[in-house]
């Protein structure tokens, strides 16, 4: 690079670049700390030039070169409020690689410890790491861009009777310590680490799941399609390069469905839901193995590069392995929740290309780079035919694999490998309007199900006063209750009880729906309703759900009061991401 492009990182790394790291933490469940070094092997290309990295929150001790002689830091005094501190290092002209020891602090955004108590099983502690978009930094001092790909390695030393995992594509045990190898290189944002009570049970002889034993049996079988979806995107968009597929699913406080670390999926445990309907997630986040993760966005307004692709291929998995009328329901939930959210941003945020100047970058992490940025390449599609754009997106990540790239390249790729090949079909779309454009093209192609036909009818029935129990039902899959539930409309809360009375959905397993229901119950003054919400909203930490929850509640007369007393006993199991989101909204000053 001539120069670093990412406003969200201090690094040079057109002047000092990491390429590889070592790292080696002892997890301190006792103090919430993890404690030892990193090492970073160095490609210099000015001489004269610190190694500058991203720190937040760090306690960092001590530097030195490979020979072991010390190394001047500087360490700024005062934090930027979104990057952290910048940490630089001062290099002698011989200089090839820099260790810092350090500590994290136990306040430490990308590290949740969970007390026995948050766990499912409740026996053990547990640790996870989530580093997306700018939050490694609070655990690794390092060049935190996802321009910067590095490879790695890590020695981890855990509590007698915990079990790491990393995000890498081998594990060692050794004696006290468990070691892990990434030889591709990834981008900061994909280290990733898990502690806790664990137990595998393979799926495939390249895909496992692991979990807490207690949850082993249910995430086993909920996951037990996953080989055939990696085998379905290889055939549609080329090999998967990372060797093994592993999924590991987390206690309930992930502030994400799902986390598409390399090699290793962290899932929330939202998606055990009994019937297989909520996999898509894990669709998804296989997908990102090509877009993503081979393929990445080099700055975070780039971010569509990665979800917009993602939600494409999940789409295209979906179709694959469950059929074309579940990927077009899900397809269709998707953009009525993309419409609905759209209502409510700013001009400025409803562009792919998004401007994140001044701004943390998950303030960019609407629907709009998922689900926008699907529609469009469904609209390439549409345009030029499956059979190219499949070829075309092959072509992309192949030409592109292990790279990450901006939109400009996209846009140059996209022109010179598909509309210059067909003007006629080019001259149908706008691209700058899909890419720079506010709101949602007119051309953007809708998902049509005869298994939501079905639905609308009951829904019509319903609104014309059918009883709960003559309505036909049988056999409904998660998504066209969904469709049912967002369909129904201005109601109260007899008819809430009629419905609860009917399908239970108060005792919904289902997470999905559960929130949905919630959310009509908390409108509609459903009291039934109280105790399960407020249940929820103390166990799921996910994002998904917590924030269209606490606005129905901010919503209704009197609910800020309810909302902040339900927040000030959960917000502790929550994630910094969530939290993040929450204090603002709820109206809890920022900690």
């Amino acid at each position: 690079m001539a120069s670093s492009p990412d406003l969200h990182s201090f690094a040079e790394p057109h002047r000092v670049r990491s390429r590889h790291v070592e790292l080696a933490l002892t997890l301190d469940f006792a103090a919430k700390v993890a404690r030892g070094y990193v090492v970073h092997h160095l490609d210099r290309h000015d001489d004269t030039a610190p190694l500058v990295l991203d720190s937040d929150g760090l306690d960092v001790r001590s530097a030195c070169d490979q020979n072991g002689k010390p190394l001047a830091i500087e360490l700024a005094s005062l934090p930027d409020p979104i990057r952290g501190r910048r940490l630089a290092v001062r290099l002698r002209p011989d200089t090839a690689s820099v260790r810092v020891d350090y500590a994290t602090s136990p306040d430490a955004e990308a590290m949740q410890w969970l007390e026995p108590a948050q766990t499912d099983g409740g026996k053990a502690p547990f640790l996870f790491t989530q580093g997306q978009a700018i939050l490694t930094r609070s655990w690794i001092p390092l060049q935190d861009s996802p321009a910067v790909r590095v490879t790695w390695n890590a020695r981890i030393r855990a509590p007698q009777g915990l079990v790491p995992v990393m995000s890498a594509m081998t594990r060692t045990e050794s004696g006290d310590e468990v070691a892990f190898d990434m030889p591709k290189a990834v981008p900061p944002y994909l280290i990733a680490l898990a502690c806790g009570d664990l137990a595998a049970r393979p799926l495939s002889p390249r895909c496992a799941v692991w979990a807490e034993p207690s949850m082993l049996d249910l995430a086993a079988s909920e996951l037990a399609d996953t080989e055939t979806m990696v085998t379905s995107c290889e055939s549609l968009f080329g090999p998967y390069r990372w060797g093994r597929y592993d999924v590991l699913v987390l206690p309930p406080s992930f502030p994400f469905g799902g986390m598409e670390n390399p090699c290793l999926t962290f899932a929330t445990p939202t998606i055990l839901a009994g019937d297989r309907s909520l996999v898509s997630l894990i669709a998804h986040e296989l997908a990102h193995s090509w877009s993503g993760n081979l393929v990445t966005n080099a700055t975070w307004r780039d971010f569509w590069l990665n979800e917009g692709f993602t939600v494409y291929l999940e789409q295209r998995i979906m179709e694959r392995v469950f059929g074309r009328d579940r990927a077009a329901m899900e397809t269709s939930l998707g953009m009525q929740e993309l419409a609905d959210e759209l209502k409510t941003l700013p001009e400025s945020d409803q562009r792919l290309h998004i401007d994140l100047a001044g701004r943390n970058p998950d303030d960019g992490m609407t629907g709009v780079p998922y689900q926008k940025g699907a529609a469009f390449l469904r609209r390439l599609e549409q345009a030029f035919g499956r059979e190219r754009v499949d070829a075309f997106l092959r072509g992309w990540f192949d030409a592109h694999a292990f790279q990450s790239v901006t939109t400009a390249t996209f846009r140059a790729w996209l022109q010179r490998e598909l509309l210059d090949r067909d003007p006629a079909a080019a001259a149908a779309i706008d691209v700058t309007a899909w890419i720079e454009g506010t709101g949602l093209p007119a051309d953007a192609p809708q998902a049509a199900s005869s298994l939501f036909a079905a639905v609308d009818d009951q829904l019509a029935a319903w609104r014309g006063g059918a009883k709960a129990t003559a309505l036909s039902t049988d056999g409904w899959v998660t998504q066209q209750w969904l469709r049912f539930l967002l369909g129904l409309g201005a109601t109260d809360a007899a008819r809430l009880a009629e419905l609860d009375s009917a399908f239970a959905f108060t005792r919904s397993g289902n997470s999905e729906i559960l929130c949905a229901w919630l959310q009509l119950a908390i409108q509609y003054g459903y009291a039934a309703a109280d105790r399960r919400l407020e249940l929820f909203l103390m166990t799921v930490g996910r994002r998904k759900f917590l924030k269209p929850l606490y606005e129905a509640l901010l919503a209704q007369p009197g609910g800020k009061a309810r909302a902040q007393t339900i927040y000030q006993k959960a917000r502790p199991r929550y994630h910094a991401v969530s939290q993040r989101t929450l204090d603002a909204m709820v109206g809890v000053p920022a900690r």
